[in-house]
């Protein structure tokens, strides 16, 4: 039985998209959220600057798997070539599983579409596996249990 007083592990997580689970990534990059600091003063208060809240950014999220014969990763991204964002847009979530494979932490990002796709590079001096990325832009982000 894991312990679950610790932290979880990295390297095992499963992939939803529009809630059909994507295994196979062998990476993916969880972006930092961000809320811009916007500082003024009262003109009575010449020493003191308020800090206040201002609009939150979100930064991309990054994944990466080896290529296999299928193409759906690519398509989709060919929607958004082909000027098909709206239909381009996907709800997508990342779980972070136990050492059971149960499902832990949860990442939703909300109307996600791909926004760059990087085809493997090719090198016939290794034997490595050929890996293919997709950023994904999104409009927000929020973590469960």
């Amino acid at each position: 039985m894991p312990d679950r007083h610790g932290p979880f592990r990295n390297f095992r997580f499963l992939l939803e998209i529009d809630g059909i689970t994507q295994a196979g990534f062998s990476q993916a990059t969880v972006p930092e959220v961000q809320t811009e600091l916007v500082e003024y003063r009262n003109g009575d208060e010449p020493a003191t600057n308020r800090k206040l809240a201002g609009r939150t950014a979100y930064g991309n999220l990054t994944l990466q798997t080896g290529i296999t014969e299928s193409t759906e990763l690519f398509e989709w991204r060919q929607a958004v070539t082909n000027g098909q964002v709206d239909d381009a847009r996907r709800n997508v979530a990342l779980i972070v599983l136990d050492e059971e494979g149960n499902p832990g932490p949860r990442y939703e990002f909300t109307n996600a579409w791909p926004r760059q796709y990087d085809a493997p590079d090719m090198n016939a001096t290794e034997n490595n596996v050929a890996i293919e990325s997709l950023e994904l832009v999104h409009e927000g982000m929020e973590r469960t249990a």
